[in-house]
């Protein structure tokens, strides 16, 4: 988040988002890990290795939030280049 700031770059975190059915609020379905200028999806993990559910749990809040794009970060590798996914709809 300060590099973001330090970037100039608008981002909120842990920004909670609601999920609607037919008109209904069905409450925070959510909360998005990262946000930035109400575009990207920055979704942050730490695993051994990133899986067929985590690119589905982005894919389902890039719907939600009704972004193109975001990013899987994975944290939980020997370099920062090797944990990160692109995810475009």
């Amino acid at each position: 988040m300060i590099e973001l700031a330090l970037s100039g770059l608008a981002a909120r975190n842990q920004v909670e988002v609601s999920v609607m059915y037919r008109g209904h609020d069905l409450g925070i379905g959510f909360k998005a890990d990262i946000i930035v200028e109400n575009q990207l999806l920055l979704e942050l993990k730490a695993v051994k290795e990133l899986d067929d559910i985590h690119l589905a749990q982005t894919i389902n809040y890039l719907k939600l939030l009704k972004f193109k794009r975001g990013y899987i970060l994975n944290f939980n590798v020997p370099l920062m280049k090797l944990g990160i996914k692109r995810v475009s709809i």
